[in-house]
């Protein structure tokens, strides 16, 4: 009998893009990452608020963390999600891969003056890499697995609700914060003004988990592409060389200059190199990931502005402050002619 040709066979097919079920599956994990940056970027603005809130001297900066209006949060998890979907799994775990070590040997070459300042920071610049991170992982778990889609969708919806969670309480943060924890009103702002302190380490802690399994995944996934053992070497020996380079640039360039320009120049020259490797060892697609990848950085840099203007003015303590003792009422002047610390007859 004579039958059509089915339709994706008429439509171009994408290596990290196809069409069909496979397409509802990208978009979901494009969704999925997207979600995971809007939750860490929500609950850095509660921290970022507390903090302010809580430090008379930093009073008037709080009304910088006033939450966007919604309209703006969706197109920004939108454009998000969109980019997340579109770029290939091959630069999107070089992405993960690259901040995994410039974030281990930002970590390795901390002080411990500078420790807090420069976790909070690097909690602020890992948000692409994240939804990279996140996007490689469920590809990879997801993988062949029977009720893909399905598994999928439940994943949206517990990132939906993650989402929704965050969003609320840094809208109610902003709004009653100052009033509930004046008052003792509040257990959900009581709960942050006793250990909003354990936050970054709480982040710390989650990202490290989803880092680990985005690096696992990333290897994986780089190295299905190829046949022999050679064309690995080939195409690791030069991608180490450059990603140690750029990592010792970074951060001399960033110690220098830690401001929103540096962290633009940052992006621009990591992309530059990335975009010159897989001209010798990638294909076109990945020199489309790469210019995607660069939009996706600058993307979620300008969430994070005002955020990464206040980790370089301030320094948020990274333990919780010891409780100093109460204070003496001053003493009272003696009379003139009696000697201090005895008692007038």
């Amino acid at each position: 009998m004579f039958s059509l040709p089915s339709l994706p066979s008429w439509l171009p097919g994408l290596p990290s893009l196809q069409w069909g079920s496979s397409l509802l599956d990208s978009v979901l994990q494009g969704l999925i990452g997207a979600s995971g940056v809007s939750v860490l970027n929500s609950l850095l603005k509660v921290y970022f608020f507390v903090n302010c809130a809580n430090n008379p001297e930093r009073r008037l900066e709080k009304h910088r963390l006033q939450p966007p209006w919604a309209l703006l949060e969706t197109a920004h998890l939108a454009g998000l999600a969109l980019i997340l979907t579109v770029v290939g799994a091959r630069v999107a775990a070089l992405v993960v891969l690259e901040f995994s070590l410039r974030a281990i040997s930002t970590l390795l070459s901390l002080g411990k003056g500078s420790q807090g300042t420069e976790m909070l920071r690097l909690h602020l610049l890992c948000q692409y890499a994240l939804g990279c991170g996140l996007t490689c992982g469920l590809s990879f778990l997801q993988e062949d697995a029977p009720h893909r889609t399905l598994n999928l969708l439940l994943g949206l919806w517990l990132a939906t609700l993650l989402r929704t969670g965050a969003r609320r309480l840094c809208r109610h943060i902003h709004q009653l914060y100052e009033l509930h924890s004046s008052q003792q009103y509040c257990g959900v702002c009581l709960g942050l003004l006793a250990g909003a302190h354990a936050l970054p380490q709480l982040l710390a802690r989650a990202l490290a988990v989803a880092f680990a399994v985005g690096d696992l995944a990333a290897v994986a996934l780089i190295n299905r592409d190829f046949l022999t053992t050679s064309d690995a070497v080939r195409f690791w020996t030069p991608l180490v060389i450059c990603y140690t380079l750029l990592v010792i640039y970074m951060q001399e360039e960033q110690r220098q200059n830690p401001g929103l320009q540096s962290q633009v120049q940052t992006v621009l020259v990591r992309m530059g190199g990335l975009f010159v490797l897989l001209l010798t060892v990638g294909s076109w697609l990945d020199l489309l990931g790469v210019l995607m990848s660069l939009l996706g950085e600058l993307w979620c840099l300008t969430s994070v502005r005002t955020l990464l203007d206040l980790c370089q003015i301030q320094e948020f303590p990274s333990q919780r402050p010891s409780v100093s003792a109460p204070r003496q009422p001053p003493p009272q002047p003696s009379a003139p002619g009696q000697p201090q610390g005895t008692a007038p007859s």
